[in-house]
């Protein structure tokens, strides 16, 4: 076996990886969150009532750290370029594992990722400006009220591109045939009236330039169980690091719908 995406893990093992947009091109990249059993059903539910934000692509049985329908090989302990680890709602560390954080309660899920439906506006020549910089994509807590299950409730987190408006409206039809990876984009334009402040200052991720001639288009993010997760105070979880994905087997155009 020596697929791409494979390749990518394995560099991620070593610990010889950084951000991931752009690796490992035509295979789908994922959001990570490990959360004890007990807060597992939960946060199901929580991912089924809100689908823009937390997509769900995999989930591992109870203590096991590989989920075989993502890939051969696959090891959520290690394939990261970094994780976060939580405690009370709080990060407490960036380790580039989390063999010493496993434990046998413990229930993996993966959601899907911008970064798929991004080499479908990179093959109808629209510009990812976060690619071209070499930095990770910008992100940013709203005032967009996810639909809460038990402890879990919070504002939705976007990702942001800015795109010329030509460039927006193709975007929306493109990304729109993947429901899977966050579909079509929830705002254009105006990023305070969901609450962003401040577009330069990202919560999560890099800022990246915004020309005059654009605007920014923000999507529904996988990062929004980072923020539901600090909201809730759970005393335990586990999540990648924003922007450094996993990077799985599965191919980005059989996510495609239409």
């Amino acid at each position: 076996m020596d697929l791409p995406s494979h390749r990518a893990r394995l560099a991620c093992r070593a610990g010889d990886a950084g951000q991931t947009a752009g690796i490992a091109p035509g295979f789908v990249q994922g959001n990570l969150a490990i959360l004890p059993e007990r807060d597992a059903a939960a946060f199901h539910r929580f991912c089924q009532l809100n689908p823009k934000p937390c997509p769900i692509i995999g989930i591992s049985e109870v203590g096991d750290p590989r989920i075989p329908a993502l890939g051969i090989d696959l090891d959520i302990r290690t394939d990261l370029p970094r994780y976060r680890v939580w405690r009370d709602g709080v990060p407490v560390a960036e380790p580039l594992d989390i063999m010493e954080h496993w434990r046998d309660d413990l229930v993996a899920f993966v959601i899907g990722c911008s970064f798929s439906f991004e080499e479908a506006l990179i093959a109808d020549d629209i510009p990812i400006r976060h690619i071209e910089c070499g930095v990770r994509v910008p992100m940013y807590r709203t005032n967009i009220a996810c639909s809460p299950a038990g402890p879990f409730a919070g504002p939705m987190v976007v990702s942001m591109r800015p795109l010329r408006p030509a460039d927006a409206i193709r975007a929306v039809q493109i990304t729109s045939r993947f429901p899977s990876v966050h579909g079509a984009p929830v705002h254009l334009g105006l990023p305070q009236s969901i609450g962003i402040r401040d577009i330069a200052r990202p919560d999560y991720g890099d800022p990246v330039p915004i020309h005059d001639d654009e605007i920014p288009v923000f999507w529904a993010c996988g990062v929004t169980p980072q923020a539901v997760i600090a909201a809730a105070r759970v005393p335990f979880a586990i999540t990648h690091a924003p922007g450094l994905m996993l990077v799985t087997d599965l191919r980005n155009k059989n996510l495609a719908v239409l």
